[in-house]
């Protein structure tokens, strides 16, 4: 029997560009939202509406109906789904630790300027001075 997988709070691609086009116009219809998409990609106008409806019912967009067509406003922020995604990839890449993760970005930061890597501190050993919104910049 196929493991089932535990429910993501960051939503999958197509969703996420949805979001995404919310974020830069603020509220649309499905027409606005497809207008902004189509500027990388062309999708179908029922496809964009299957999206944005699976948004509603994750809890991500809210809807109104206004006239014939719906309006779609994002209830979810930006900044909270970069945080999201930050604890998933801390949590499914770097066991929980957000220092773990830090030492892997001043590694590869440092390699990329051809330095030698700093190694991740020891369980127990205070990280070094870089804080992550440092490193991540």
């Amino acid at each position: 029997m196929p493991r089932s997988r535990p429910a993501r709070d960051i939503p999958p691609p197509l969703e996420l560009e949805c979001l995404k086009a919310l974020w830069r116009i603020g509220d649309g219809t499905v027409k606005d939202v497809r207008k902004v998409l189509t500027e990388q990609r062309n999708l179908a106008y029922t496809t964009v509406m299957t999206v944005l409806d699976r948004l509603v019912r994750r809890g991500g967009v809210e809807r109104r109906k206004a006239g014939r067509a719906f309006v779609y406003t994002p209830r979810v922020g930006r900044e909270e789904m970069r945080r999201l995604a930050i604890e998933e990839l801390v949590n499914s890449f770097f066991d929980g630790s957000k220092e773990e993760l830090r030492a892997y970005l001043a590694s590869e930061r440092e390699a990329s300027r051809g330095r030698p890597a700093r190694r991740p501190p020891a369980d127990g050993e205070p990280p070094e001075e870089d804080s992550l919104e440092t490193v991540l910049l």
